[in-house]
């Protein structure tokens, strides 16, 4: 047991990190319109866990992806109190900088971005900091917003969910948009939602091709498909993976860091790379 505990604390959260693979075929998606995909979620900054060190370290694995598009899906701040040393927003934005792909980075938020903006929690708004440094890096940051991107003369949109727990208090309550978020497609093209918690998917509609989340961290611990704690109130429904439902598509990221406890076990810090489309090679390869 003590031989796992180490390695739960010690080795897989702070040394591992594996490419997860996804290649759905999705209804709404045209066959020809071949796109990749690199996602970074939840990297929780600070050190011994995640150093710039280690973050610039992932930003080259993911450029060595060579996708068409990189997302960030929120939680850069830290998510423990276990912090040797903070990592800055500053710091986390200018190691992001170095990300390189054609179509570009965009990002959203995550709970943990708005909860340590003390100055936003007491405005009840933001920008936070997290914003206000990632767009300074040159990294649009999408909140309850969408833009139109073209990839080999194909249109498709994507969209940028608020975070649906970003205002502490009794109860918490989100910044999202759903309904105004998808107010902004303004033709048919095929649309992709960035949204941090994926407890929004029962109410994405089938206009979405694919939903991409990420803060639970697949639960930190997952024995055998399953996690005996997860932050969703869905529980396991939407922990980890790629999840269909009603011919509905989502995709839960590992993520990289950690919250509460830094601890993982069966689930080592992963980013997740997409195929869509015609350059879709069979998934997990």
């Amino acid at each position: 047991m003590t031989s796992l505990g180490a390695y739960a604390f010690g080795i897989e959260p702070a040394y591992r990190l594996r490419i997860q693979r996804y290649a759905p075929v999705l209804p709404r998606w045209p066959e020809d319109l071949a796109l990749t995909i690199a996602v970074i979620a939840d990297p929780h900054v600070g050190e011994p866990y995640m150093s710039v060190r280690r973050l610039e370290e992932i930003v080259a694995v993911t450029n060595n992806l060579r996708p068409d598009l990189i997302l960030l899906l929120g939680d850069y701040a830290a998510g423990h109190h276990f912090v040797t040393r903070p990592v800055s927003m500053r710091e986390c934005a200018g190691a992001f900088r170095a990300l390189k792909s054609p179509l570009g980075t965009f990002a959203i938020l995550g709970n943990h971005d708005w909860w340590d903006d003390r100055s936003a929690q007491r405005s009840r708004r933001g920008p936070v900091i997290a914003r206000t440094e990632l767009e300074a890096a040159g990294i649009p940051v999408l909140e309850n917003d969408a833009v139109r991107l073209v990839k080999d003369g194909r249109p498709f949109w994507l969209l940028g969910l608020g975070d649906q727990l970003a205002l502490l208090g009794k109860p918490i309550r989100g910044v999202d948009d759903l309904r105004g978020t998808l107010a902004k497609l303004t033709d048919d093209a095929p649309a992709i939602l960035m949204a941090h918690e994926p407890d929004i998917f029962p109410l994405v509609p089938r206009r979405i091709a694919l939903t991409l989340s990420g803060h639970t961290h697949g639960g930190q611990v997952r024995f055998f498909g399953y996690s005996p704690l997860v932050p969703s109130s869905y529980g396991n429904r939407y922990a980890y993976g790629h999840i269909e439902e009603h011919g509905r598509h989502l995709i839960v990221s590992g993520g990289l860091g950690t919250s509460i406890m830094p601890v993982r076990f069966g689930v080592p810090p992963e980013i997740v790379h997409l195929s869509l489309g015609t350059a879709s090679p069979a998934a997990g390869a």
